[in-house]
């Protein structure tokens, strides 16, 4: 009996589940090793926030999915892996050996320049995490006059933040400021001009304040790079991503900023039992933005090369598309598009993403075979 471990919860894994799933692998054990029974589904986040949709219809249960995959699911955190042994290290200490090794943990935020605001920071991820987070920060908004709630990073990310939690504080009524802190290229760096003149001027009409500047914690708050301070009560860190620190002694090849260097395969460079998806990697032939898009779009091709890795068949590749969809939510039902140069906004955009984002989780939360 051979074994596939599956690392992390992430949207590539999804599909590689419902593929096992429809088709088992004889001869094959199966394990999913995740930190939590649930996978977040980041796109509805915004929505979440803004009161669109309750937590449950953000996730997706991994429990079903795995046993229709006829797998076993090992609710741990991943710490380590020695990949010339083929071995894999968990949070508790158990060690746990494999024959083919897919990683799909995702990435973290970069949380090195704010780090001395303390208490006030909040990440962005794991989403687990901020979900449980986000109602207590909610809550003490509403007792303290005159909240102040700093978003950190300009990306579609920490745009859809800032935008969703003006709502929320509009919705129940909170005396509350939300402020956007981006870095020198303003929000949305990488899109077109359409979007990003698209964002300002919804920033703009929600009365979110945006400073176009690096920024460093405080115990108070962040400081600018001009030297101004910005006092917060919060601080939800939504800048950069960060890979995860065990990768470094894992023997792996791994790139400059330490993201698995994998083929166009997805398979490691220097480890051909090694598989890797979504954010943990990184490839020198293509430049794919740190995005769930890739992940989704590189599922089907993860699912076929791992099944073909334990057959001995040839491999797919997959070829990032030219443009990814970005579909970013506002806080009302409304949002913007933003694909290459292209650029529109309105509810029907919104519906559009709604309708997207609710057809991921039913395909994933019902039994795919």
């Amino acid at each position: 009996m051979r074994r596939l471990i599956l690392a992390g919860g992430g949207h590539a894994h999804l599909f590689v589940l419902a593929a096992l799933a429809r088709r088992p692998l004889a001869g094959v054990e199966v394990v999913l090793v995740t930190p939590d029974p649930h996978q977040y589904y980041s796109g509805m986040l915004p929505g979440w926030i803004s009161g669109h949709y309750t937590r449950d219809q953000c996730r997706i249960d991994l429990r079903p999915l795995t046993r229709a995959a006829r797998g076993r699911l090992e609710i741990q955190r991943l710490v380590g892996m020695e990949a010339d042994n083929r071995v894999v290290t968990f949070a508790d200490g158990r060690t746990l050996d494999y024959d083919l090794l897919s990683l799909d943990t995702g990435s973290e935020v970069e949380l090195s320049w704010l780090a001395a605001a303390g208490d006030k920071l909040l990440p962005a991820r794991p989403l687990p995490r901020f979900f449980e987070a986000w109602p207590q920060q909610l809550a003490q908004a509403r007792c303290i006059p005159g909240y102040r709630l700093l978003v950190v990073g300009g990306g579609a990310a920490g745009v859809e933040l800032a935008l969703a939690a003006r709502h929320a504080f509009e919705r129940e009524r909170i005396d509350g400021r939300v402020i956007l802190v981006t870095s020198e290229s303003g929000p949305l760096n990488g899109h077109a001009k359409g979007a990003r003149e698209r964002i300002r001027r919804v920033l703009a009409r929600a009365g979110i304040d945006v400073y176009e500047q690096r920024a460093a914690g405080t115990d108070q708050g962040v400081m600018l790079a001009d030297g101004s301070q910005l006092p917060a009560n919060c601080i939800i860190a939504a800048a950069g991503a960060s890979a995860p620190p065990w990768l470094a002694n894992t023997g792996l090849q791994l790139d400059e900023q330490g993201y698995v260097m994998v083929n166009e395969h997805h398979q490691s460079l220097s480890q051909p039992r090694v598989f890797a998806a979504g954010d943990v990697c990184a490839r020198r032939d293509v430049t794919m933005a740190r995005s769930g898009v890739h992940a989704v779009h590189a599922g089907p091709v993860l699912a076929a090369n791992l099944r073909a890795a334990l057959k001995g068949l040839p491999l797919r590749s997959y070829q990032p598309r030219r443009h990814s969809l970005y579909l970013l939510a506002t806080g009302p039902r409304h949002a913007v598009a933003s694909w290459g140069p292209i650029s529109m906004e309105g509810k029907w955009v919104w519906y559009w993403k709604d309708h997207i984002d609710r057809s991921f989780i039913r395909r994933f939360s019902h039994d795919p075979a």
